[in-house]
Parts: structure tokens; C-alpha cells; sequence
């Protein structure tokens, strides 16, 4: 499959959305919900007016890529994206559906952030900098920016509906979901790290930090929202790996170096972006699934 039209907004009739991110559109069927990636991007916490050829079409296939992945390592809330398979009327919208879409268990989500960091890079980099520990966990001394960590780190964040998520201590989370529902998402996020940045080395590809989001159904932790696409996590490219400096990335980079070259004052309205811009960011997006997949979109 070609480059498909930009979709910046899902208009199904007969389904109002439960919620819309800054990517993501979300509708209610009851015990299922329907997420669709549109390919909005953000920047400085603002959506951009223009969207990113195929990047709705990539985070979902990269999730649903690692959901399989995963599935002998943790429960997850996929259950489909065949488009014919999805309650009627749905089908009907396939054009705005096919490729983006995937049908999902309903789940309690925990209000926590589980963040893997396997390298120093960041706002991890900024906070070993001043503190030589990164949120609390003491680091050792003399390491340089993007340095793999001696060991993956959990360091949990509460998940802000606008504005930056705010990192918080494993006791804040003890405070959120209790001792042993903490304890397992510490050493389950830590799991899954360990296995996808392994899995991601072989492809040439460095998982250098990521979020993941849990939910309970029916009392049952499971892996939902999206897993270790470019929008959650850090991927660099392990052939131009030089510690001591920032690092090539396969995601929004692009984006945030022309704002940043023009001089927004990263207040609304927020600026469209030229077409080469958007066209060079999707090209990263989709060497990112390329390289992880083995397959083209």
C-alpha cells in the first residue's frame, strides 16, 4: 500500500466518540471500544493543523505487531482489526477505518505511566545532570548523555490530560494501586522492555526508553492503549549509536526541529507544517515499521 489520504478527524454517523486525543479517536461499543490512530501529530503539548502521511496506519500496526509479540508475556486488550469483523454499521466506514483501526477489550485503565528507560537521554539526562539519579533512582557518576544504564529503570509518571505527564516516586505509585498491583507493573513493564528491546537490537534498532499503560478487566492486569510505537518511545538507529550527545530518532524530531528553527512561541495557534516536513517524518515512521516488522505498509 501507497501513501492513503491524511486523516485528521473520524466522522462515523451513528457513533459519537467517548474521546479524542491528541491521535487517537475513541468510541464506545459497550464492553469493546473502537480506537482509531488518525494521523494528528503534536508537538510542545499542541496538535499541528497538518497531519503526517500513514502515521495513524503505523502506530497501529506496530501496536498490534507487539501485541502478538507480547501475548506469552502478558494478557493484552486487542482483539481484531479486520474491519469486517467490527459491529455493524462499522464496516460501512471502512475508508476511514482500514489499517487504523482496532477493536479492543474495555478496560479500568490505572492512572500510571510505566516508563522504561534503558538509556540516558531526555528529560532522564536533565535530571542525572542535576542530581546524578534519575527520578530518585541514584545513577553512577560520570555517564554521558544517551550512555546505556547499567540496568532498564522503572520511573512511573501520573498521566496529565493536558500539559507533560509528571514523573512520580514507586511510593506514589504504592499510593495510586496499592503495593502488589505496583509491584507488578514495575516488574512486568521492566519484562516487556527487556524482551522488545532485545527483539528491536536484532533489527537494528535501540529502544532507548519507552511508556506502556495497563488496565483490569474483570480483575485481569492487561497491556493496552499503544505499545512501543515511535509516539511512545524512543528509537534510534543502532548503526549511527554514538554515546556523548543526542541521537538520531525515528519520530517526531523533524517536526520539533523546524518549530524550533522558525521561533514559535509554542502558544496557540500552532503552525503548519511544509509539506517536505511531514513527508520526512513519515518517511521515519515508516522505516521504524519497516525495520521491526519486516514488512512495508
Amino acid at each position: 500500500m501507497g501513501t492513503m489520504p491524511v486523516l485528521l478527524e473520524t466522522d462515523l454517523p451513528g457513533f459519537k466518540p467517548l474521546a479524542r486525543g491528541k491521535v487517537r479517536d475513541i468510541y464506545d461499543l459497550g464492553d469493546r471500544l473502537l480506537i482509531v490512530a488518525t494521523d494528528r501529530i503534536s508537538a510542545f503539548d499542541y496538535v499541528l493543523p497538518t497531519g503526517i502521511p500513514d502515521k495513524g496506519r503505523v502506530l497501529t500496526q506496530l501496536s498490534i505487531f507487539w501485541f502478538d509479540f507480547l501475548r506469552d508475556v502478558v494478557p493484552v486488550h486487542f482483539l481484531t482489526a479486520n474491519v469486517d469483523e467490527y459491529p455493524e454499521p462499522l464496516p460501512q466506514y471502512r475508508e476511514q477505518l482500514e489499517g487504523r483501526s482496532m477493536l479492543v477489550r474495555r478496560a479500568r485503565m490505572l492512572p500510571v505511566e510505566c516508563v522504561v528507560r534503558g538509556y540516558l537521554a531526555g528529560s532522564g539526562w536533565k535530571d542525572y545532570l542535576r542530581t546524578g539519579a534519575v527520578c530518585g533512582i541514584p545513577l553512577p557518576p560520570g555517564l554521558r548523555e544517551s550512555d546505556k544504564l547499567p540496568e532498564p529503570i522503572f520511573t512511573p509518571a501520573t498521566k496529565a490530560q493536558t500539559g507533560h505527564d509528571e514523573n512520580i516516586s514507586m511510593e506514589d505509585v504504592v499510593a495510586l494501586v496499592g503495593a502488589e498491583l505496583a509491584e507488578r507493573l514495575r516488574d512486568l513493564s521492566l519484562r516487556i522492555y527487556r524482551k522488545a528491546a532485545d527483539y528491536a537490537e536484532s533489527r537494528g534498532i535501540i529502544i532507548a526508553d519507552t511508556k506502556f499503560e495497563f488496565g483490569l478487566i474483570n480483575g485481569e492486569l492487561v497491556l493496552a492503549d499503544e505499545v512501543l510505537t515511535p509516539d511512545s518511545s524512543r528509537f534510534w538507529p543502532r548503526e549511527s549509536y554514538r554515546p556523548g550527545g543526542p541521537q538520531p530518532s525515528y519520530d517526531k524530531q523533524y517536526v520539533r526541529d523546524y518549530l524550533e528553527a522558525i521561533g514559535w512561541n509554542k502558544q496557540p495557534p500552532a503552525p503548519a507544517l511544509p509539506p517536505e516536513v511531514a513527508e520526512k517524518t513519515a518517511g521515519k515512521y515508516r522505516e521504524a515499521y519497516r525495520k521491526l516488522t519486516g514488512k512495508d505498509l
